[in-house]
């Protein structure tokens, strides 16, 4: 195993803790749409220790492709510069909502910035979504690794599908994310109804996508991508059956085990391709094509074995930390 396959993995296992993290983050976010306002400061506080602290892992994997794969960063922010773009404002409004919603306690100041963190979860969901599928489905790049496309072809069926396959994903692991921090046990009953209906809709959403992506990509043309595709189905119906039965615990381990094995199975389909052109398979950028020096590559492997334990050490410790219920009276308003 040389250099350019362990920074794969690497970005890989980043890439599945992004989704992870920042999935229930998203989540719990878009299941603010609808509730009263003591109902979506409960929320706000479940996330609020966390969800900056979730987003490095995001800044982490871009920073890891770009060291490791410059050639990848590159055509992939010219392919999705205005995806990202988009996404990028989305962010922004996030996270200044939630900077800001608590300064003042008008009701319709509140209810402006929580708008801000509806939207700020549901457009980076679904654009993430969109722009891993188009990764796998294949985009028009050209030997110089240019992108020579616009941006109407990221929006094809399929990523859509596989976009909004996202956004049930993240809002259901949202749902058991939120029955597991709130205190409230009526609240807690009524976000596990919703997180069965999520989960089996999340399931519908796959079964569609799943017939479409194998029309159009090889996403089952390795086993071991198959496998993991299944333990991830087999996972969201262990969710569902964890939240019809009252186990919040069971629920938001196997909608998380449902995102990981997800996750994996569309790193190991792509393997050892990052990007994939739909002109030429010659053209498609891969872990050596792509990679930095293994002068380059080493010195990160250095870095990466001296702080990433650091990282998973503090992060640890912030969710031990913070992991006391959320109740009403740990929200206030005047």
């Amino acid at each position: 195993m040389d250099l350019n396959i362990i920074w794969f993995i690497l970005i890989t296992v980043l890439f599945t803790g992004f989704f992870i993290l920042e999935g229930f983050d998203y989540g719990v976010g878009m299941m603010m749409l609808g509730r009263p306002k003591n109902e979506r400061a409960q929320f706000v506080r479940a996330i609020g220790p966390v969800w900056d602290g979730n987003e490095v892992w995001m800044i982490t994997a871009g920073g890891a492709t770009f060291a490791a794969f410059p050639h990848v960063y590159a055509t992939m922010f010219s392919t999705f510069y205005l995806a990202l773009f988009l996404m990028l404002l989305a962010l922004i409004m996030r996270g200044v909502a939630f900077e800001l919603r608590g300064k003042l306690q008008y009701s319709d100041w509140i209810n402006f910035w929580d708008f801000g963190i509806i939207f700020g979860s549901f457009v980076p969901a679904l654009l993430w979504g969109v722009a891993v599928v188009n990764l796998l489905r294949g985009l028009p790049i050209d030997y110089q690794m240019h992108y020579v496309g616009n941006f109407l072809n990221l929006l094809n069926p399929c990523a859509i599908m596989g976009g909004i396959f996202f956004v049930l994903l993240f809002a259901f692991h949202g749902a058991n994310f939120l029955a597991l921090k709130i205190a409230d046990r009526g609240l807690v009953q009524e976000l596990q109804k919703k997180s069965v209906c999520l989960g089996l809709l999340t399931l519908f959403a796959y079964v569609l996508f799943a017939g479409v992506a194998a029309a159009e990509t090889d996403i089952l043309a390795k086993l071991g991508t198959v496998v993991f595709l299944g333990l991830s189905i087999a996972a969201i119906i262990a969710g569902c059956a964890g939240a019809y039965a009252g186990k919040a615990c069971k629920a938001f381990i196997s909608s998380t085990l449902a995102i990981a094995c997800l996750t994996i199975a569309f790193f190991n389909a792509l393997f050892p391709r990052i990007m994939v052109s739909s002109i030429s398979p010659d053209f498609s950028l891969n872990i050596y094509n792509a990679a930095s020096t293994p002068h380059t590559l080493f010195l990160m492997t250095i870095a990466a074995v001296i702080f990433v334990p650091i990282v998973l050490v503090y992060q640890a410790w912030t969710y031990k930390t913070f992991k006391d219920r959320v109740t009403p009276a740990d929200v206030h308003y005047h």
